[in-house]
């Protein structure tokens, strides 16, 4: 035999455990101190800058260094 539930019980389980996973995803997006984000921020402004000086414009010919 099944094992009954009680539906209202298990939606506030849900509800609590669905809270606590949301709560979770936000202390790691904004649980950084100022510091920490400013870090990351000019960790990611030099790997963007970084990659946009290793773009070919459509404008450029590629050089050929094989030939």
């Amino acid at each position: 035999m099944a094992e009954i539930v009680n539906l209202r019980q298990f939606r506030k389980r849900k509800a609590r455990e669905d809270k606590a996973h949301k709560a979770t995803q936000n202390r790691a997006l904004h649980g950084r101190s100022k510091a920490k984000r400013a870090v990351d921020s000019a960790e990611q402004a030099k790997a963007d800058s970084f990659l946009d000086g290793h773009f070919l414009s459509p404008n450029q010919p590629a050089s050929d260094k094989d030939s």
